[in-house]
């Protein structure tokens, strides 16, 4: 199977990448700043789980045609962009009724709703399928076989880690919302500062294209 210094070495580099403040952190802050701490937590294992699907996507070969069609590239990243900017206005539009929102958020209807937004949000990141179809097949030992399990464990470990990085992140946004939503009106200017800035980080992604 996978050998443990492929494992080490993985895992390493996936920390590296994940705990580095990028988009993924700021859209989990932006997330905090409108849902709270445990919408926040649920948006962080939405999107955990969307790029899950990315890995399983590489692992089976679907990768390979987003990393080579520019087109395909494209689309994905536009609607991912798209559909952060949606986000942000929504974040902007509702920002007054924040305090109304954070009494409501024990509401599991609530959790599942961010969940579903951050699931939609990872799968559609096509920055890192890229980074997924460059960077696990590096770590696999093809002399082992079985490599799409190799594959697999790999964006598992990359799973793990993204949740508890960006699971400190959430809870730590979270915790200064809350004690900052005493105030309607700051709390009011935090939702709209979160708003902002998760249609900051679409924006980027629309117009960021690709390396190669």
């Amino acid at each position: 199977m996978l050998p443990t210094d492929h494992l080490l070495a993985f895992t390493l580099t996936a920390f590296v990448v994940i705990v580095l403040p990028g988009p993924s952190v700021l859209f989990v802050i932006s997330r905090a700043l409108v849902l709270g701490r445990a919408g926040a937590l649920a948006t962080v294992v939405g999107n955990s789980l969307g790029e899950y699907v990315q890995v399983m996507a590489v692992a089976f070969g679907i990768g390979a045609i987003v990393e080579k069609s520019v087109v395909v590239f494209t689309v994905i990243k536009l609607a991912g962009a798209a559909y952060l900017v949606y986000l942000g206005v929504q974040a902007i539009r509702h920002r007054t009724g924040l305090a109304a929102i954070l009494a409501e958020q024990s509401v599991p209807s609530g959790r599942l709703r961010a969940l579903r937004e951050g699931f939609v949000v990872g799968v559609a990141n096509p920055k890192s399928i890229v980074f997924f179809a460059a960077i696990l097949p590096q770590f696999v030992d093809r002399s082992a076989g079985h490599l799409t399990l190799q594959l697999l464990l790999l964006g598992m470990v990359f799973l793990v880690v993204a949740l508890i990085s960006d699971g400190v992140w959430a809870f730590a946004a979270g915790s200064a919302r809350a004690w900052l939503a005493r105030s309607p009106n700051r709390l009011g200017f935090l939702g709209g500062t979160g708003g902002v800035a998760m249609i900051g980080i679409g924006v980027r992604l629309a117009m960021t294209g690709r390396h190669d």
